[in-house]
């Protein structure tokens, strides 16, 4: 673990090597490939300071700052895509999440424990909850979508933000349910004993990089939306393949770690509710956030998405459900999940 961090404090380097490119006039191509290695490390030390400063908080305080910057990449990386005009990058980079934590973070989790232990048992009642709030997710972004095809686009942005009004409310009464009136359910069990996990950092310390960390991210990721025409006319990238693939892995690295280091130490429990939790907050939490930011500009942000990518969740999210139901997996339970992923990011390439 600790040649890990130190792999990742040396990619630190890559924060000033990007805005030296961007500034000094260097190919959009170059400066977008420095923002993306920039900001893989300081996915993973935001996650950490996070983690860290949940843990000296009580169990309220420490659902509030996983929804605050469990996924703050990904917000600020939206919110400069949206302020540049890039919706359909926006759109991708959702559902890519949703898609990357449900099929190839849990399945790369489930594969890796599932090399150091044949069978894995994990608690069947938080993760029931987990899918059956990521459903509730997918059918509410897919609504706006079936409406415009049905009875056509003229109100559609109304039934956007009133749907995301809805999906926000139903992320809240998740929190008081999983942090209040049900914490047992979300405990992290171990064999049935309830394990107390101790800080490795001091509070005031995790603050700083917290705050240290997301500055710099959101720095990063202005340099890198504006990096991404160029990237997109010289590779032949489309913004449906950068978001769903590029952004949902970039975002997500910090929750990958964790969730695989979980499952190797045979914590299968903790693994599959990182990668369901991530999920649920984007569906959640971001997007509404989204739909509300996008007042400030002058294109509205709408809960119109393509086919592929509203099939592609639902799909994921009926594979995972069929897949967690009986409370134990296996490395192939893994490998099927990861080769789901596979084949829709294939699909991706060739849009």
């Amino acid at each position: 673990m600790r040649k890990l961090y130190k792999f990742f404090t040396w990619m630190l380097v890559f924060i000033p090597v990007a805005v030296y490119m961007e500034y000094a006039g260097y190919p959009g191509l170059w400066v977008f490939f420095a923002c993306v290695l920039a900001i893989v490390p300081l996915s993973k030390f935001l996650g950490k300071a996070t983690e860290q400063v949940a843990l000296h908080s009580n169990t309220m305080t420490a659902g509030l700052l996983n929804a605050s910057f469990g996924n703050l990449i990904e917000v600020v990386v939206c919110v400069f895509a949206l302020y540049a005009g890039l919706i359909g990058l926006v759109k991708a980079s959702i559902f890519g999440s949703i898609i990357f934590n449900m099929l190839f973070l849990i399945g790369l989790a489930i594969f890796v424990g599932g090399i150091k232990h044949s069978e894995q048992k994990f608690d069947t009642m938080s993760a029931r909850i987990s899918t059956t709030m990521l459903l509730i997710a997918v059918i509410g972004l897919a609504m706006p979508t079936i409406f415009q095809i049905t009875l056509g686009s003229e109100n559609v942005q109304h039934v956007s933000d009133w749907v995301s009004v809805v999906l926000a409310i139903t992320y809240i009464c998740g929190l008081i349910f999983a942090f209040y009136t049900h914490k047992a359910y979300f405990d992290v069990i171990d064999n049935y004993v309830v394990e107390k996990i101790e800080p490795e950092w001091n509070k005031n310390f995790a603050v700083m990089i917290m705050i240290a960390a997301s500055i710099f991210a959101t720095w990063i990721a202005s340099i890198l939306v504006g990096s991404v025409e160029a990237t997109m006319s010289t590779l032949g990238w489309s913004q449906d393949f950068i978001g769903l693939v590029i952004i949902a892995i970039l975002s997500n690295v910090a929750e990958t770690i964790s969730a695989i280091t979980m499952a190797w130490r045979n914590k299968i429990s903790i693994a599959i509710e990182i990668g369901t939790s991530s999920a649920i907050q984007i569906a959640l939490f971001v997007v509404p956030i989204l739909v509300f930011i996008s007042l400030l500009f002058q294109d509205r942000f709408s809960l119109v998405f393509n086919l592929f990518q509203i099939i592609s969740a639902l799909f994921a999210v009926l594979i995972l459900n069929f897949l967690v139901a009986d409370g134990k997996s296996n490395w192939l339970e893994g490998m099927q999940l990861i080769s789901v992923y596979l084949i829709l990011t294939i699909a991706l390439y060739f849009v």
